[in-house]
């Protein structure tokens, strides 16, 4: 490697060697390794090959040691001055990637790289170069992505919050003889929901849609103990696949002293229909228990739904809506002998 590599004597090579076995920097024991390859008498291509780093970087690595010796392998950035991607830096980064642009002065709604240089500037004094901006973009975990349309609960945040404190106090303190549910509705589209999934390079998966959609409606309820589902199917959602729900529940719970059901303000549910079935003599059992105005995050069968999405509808290959149907059947059905096992096992 004459070149490449200065001669050493015998001892400066045994030191290379105890130094290396004894770094505990795992970017100077690969400049170490290097060397050791080149002293060794491979070839740059070889010990780029053996360390597996670039041929270049066997170059680079080998001109530093050649011009300044040992001391030439050290990471030469502690001469920059103090670490600029401190825990202040990024945890100000992370409190402002976490806001929008406009809460900070800035007319336009989306963030990029250049403004967040110029804000975290002002805000903690140290300016950075927009790549280096990637790389703490990549240490706090950040990411691009699409935002989810949300709609604000009008009410204020005292009586949201009473609410649903109210809601899991009567979880929590529920009675033996009482049944508590999160109750919801889902659509199944026949036309399927399109989601993510593993392609390889250069492909891009098709789904094939029927063309023309139909639709099927589910009223659902889970169990707050269990989480078992109860659930009825209709091709209408309106009150009465509502009201269908509510007597599948008297069923299923015939020794339930009262029937808790948590759910949101949509229309079917508050009819007059809704009324004249809860003022029956078995309607009596049944209570109804609102949640804040566009709260969904706190309805926990929401979850629930968006599994059966993941596990049947999402990309599904059915063509007609029996089919379809038979598998949101057959994920429910299963879904609810596996919670029964859990139950089982957990007594």
């Amino acid at each position: 490697m004459e070149g490449i590599m200065p001669c050493l004597r015998q001892s400066a090579k045994e030191r290379l060697l105890r130094n290396m076995r004894a770094c505990r920097d795992a970017k100077l024991r690969i400049r170490y390794l290097v060397v050791v390859n080149l002293m060794q008498g491979r070839s740059a291509d070889e010990t780029a090959q053996a360390v597996k780093v670039s041929s270049s970087t066997v170059y680079r690595v080998a001109r530093r040691f050649r011009d300044c010796g040992e001391a030439g392998l050290v990471d030469r950035r502690e001469e920059n001055g103090e670490r600029k991607l401190d825990e202040r830096y990024l945890a100000e980064l992370y409190e402002v990637v976490r806001s929008s642009p406009q809460e900070h002065g800035w007319p336009r709604p989306t963030w990029t790289r250049e403004m967040f240089v110029i804000t975290l500037k002002q805000k903690t004094e140290v300016g950075i170069h927009v790549a280096t901006m990637s790389v703490a973009l990549r240490q706090i975990g950040a990411r691009r992505g699409r935002p989810k349309p949300v709609v604000k609960c009008p009410w204020s945040k005292q009586a949201k919050n009473k609410r649903l404190r109210e809601i899991e106090r009567l979880i929590k303190r529920i009675r033996s003889d009482e049944v508590a549910v999160y109750e919801d509705e889902v659509d199944i589209h026949l036309n399927p929901k399109i989601g993510l999934d593993w392609m390889v390079r250069g492909q891009q998966k098709e789904v094939v849609t029927p063309g023309k959609n139909e639709k099927r409606y589910l009223a659902g309820a889970q169990d707050t103990r269990t989480g078992e589902i109860c659930w009825v199917e209709g091709e209408r959602k309106t009150s009465l696949l509502f009201i269908n729900l509510l007597w599948k529940l008297v069923q299923r719970y015939p020794d339930a002293r009262v029937i808790h059901l948590i759910l949101d303000n949509y229309a079917i549910h508050k009819t007059q229909q809704v009324r004249m079935t809860l003022s029956s003599t078995e309607g009596r059992r049944l209570r109804l228990h609102f949640l804040p105005p566009y709260c969904p995050q706190h309805n926990a069968i929401e979850r629930f739904w968006e599994d059966l999405h993941a596990n049947v509808t999402r990309n599904h290959t059915c063509s007609e809506m029996d089919g379809l149907m038979h598998n949101v059947r057959r994920y429910l059905s299963h879904r609810n002998r596996q919670n029964h096992r859990n139950q089982q096992q957990a007594a």
